[in-house]
């Protein structure tokens, strides 16, 4: 966009940008944010997508002189001031925050520039997005190379709200937007592959320079939902030792009931009928494995449920449907998987004991 010939200040401290949720300035198109961006980072582009694409096309056909004139000319005047005001009040908001674009380059150096000459200095990340995006593969390739634990229980044990009660914790669920089975989608869309892996890189980036050597992670499958696992943290993970979360069934009842049926009709604010078309899209996701007959009373179950709650009955309805299934469906596939893995269980009891048990693990371990 311009030739900057002035000093102005750079960092590579990808480290403390991270781990310390430092307020990112992302000038990349909207269409690059969108395939990956890091969690505190806002998009507000020198850039829209079409421009981008202008200058890239007369980079390509005549050069980077010719495409900088180019830039130059597409954001001027009264556009120039629009995007440099919404600088400027991002900045004001976030005192601390710091610019990028996707390698440091001309982009960033210029949004820098005129805003130096605004009389708002802001320091710029040294590499861009595709430098810290670089870091946080690092991390991913050898943060998990310490010790780790992984949680596995049968389906409704409570693992997710039990790796709250720990530091080592990594909630890739969390992460994925996904409670990993078919009633496991959220109301809100799932991050993209690179964002997920982001949010897990800076999770445990964050741990380490806690000094927390070690991780423990709940026992997934190679996706979780439509994300996929990092390779090296699914190898890892199948190497580690498993914790075995064991809880009475009627306490998974419960608790299925509380995270699929309470939680989600509070999520949907009291509309029943918005819950019975997410139950009954979790339940059709299953068919295929179910068959006909056993999807068809399960569905006539639910409905039977819903319609309890219509008529201002609580939600105890839903345990039938929901015992049956753990029964038919989800107990013998969790057990036929964990068949293989009884040689890695090292621990294996109820919440406290579990929790007991990792407490007394020694320093080098746990911390």
């Amino acid at each position: 966009m311009s030739n900057v010939t002035h000093s102005l200040e750079l960092t590579a401290d990808y480290d403390h940008l991270l781990a310390n949720d430092i307020p990112l300035l992302d000038l990349r198109a909207p269409v690059e944010f969108i395939e990956g961006a890091f969690p505190c980072a806002t998009n507000l582009p020198l850039m829209t997508d079409d421009e981008r694409a202008q200058v890239g096309t007369c980079y390509k056909q005549q050069g980077q002189a010719a495409a900088i004139t180019l830039g130059h000319d597409l954001v001027k005047g009264e556009l120039r001031e629009q995007r440099l005001q919404a600088w400027l009040t991002w900045l004001a908001e976030h005192p601390t925050g710091v610019i990028y674009c996707f390698r440091g380059g001309l982009r960033s150096q210029t949004v820098q520039q005129w805003l130096a000459e605004a009389g708002r200095p802001v320091t710029r990340v040294q590499g861009g997005y595709k430098a810290l995006r670089r870091r946080l593969l690092q991390e991913i390739e050898t943060g998990f190379e310490q010790p780790g634990f992984v949680l596995s229980g049968l389906t409704g044990s409570g693992k997710t709200d039990w790796l709250t009660r720990t530091p080592l914790a990594l909630d890739l669920e969390g992460y994925a937007h996904h409670r990993g089975s078919s009633f496991g989608h959220w109301a809100e869309p799932q991050p993209t592959p690179i964002d997920f892996e982001n949010r897990l890189a800076i999770a445990r980036l964050k741990q380490r320079r806690a000094g927390i050597n070690s991780w423990l992670v709940e026992d997934e499958s190679a996706m979780i939902g439509r994300c996929a696992l990092p390779k090296r943290v699914y190898e890892r993970m199948q190497q580690s030792p498993i914790l075995l979360l064991e809880v009475p069934f009627e306490q998974r009842v419960r608790q299925i009931q509380h995270d699929y049926v309470e939680v989600m009709l509070a999520h949907f604010s009291g509309d029943i009928s918005r819950l019975s078309d997410y139950l009954q899209d979790s339940l059709k996701r299953l068919y295929k494995r179910l068959g006909d007959r056993d999807w068809r009373r399960l569905s006539q179950q639910m409905t039977d449920a819903i319609n309890q709650q219509l008529l201002g009955y609580d939600c105890d309805g839903h345990q039938e449907w929901i015992s049956e299934l753990l029964n038919r469906y989800y107990d013998p596939i969790y057990r036929r998987h964990q068949v293989n893995k009884e040689d890695r269980i090292v621990q294996r009891g109820n919440e406290e004991e579990l929790a007991h048990w990792l407490a007394r693990q020694p320093p080098s371990i746990t911390a």
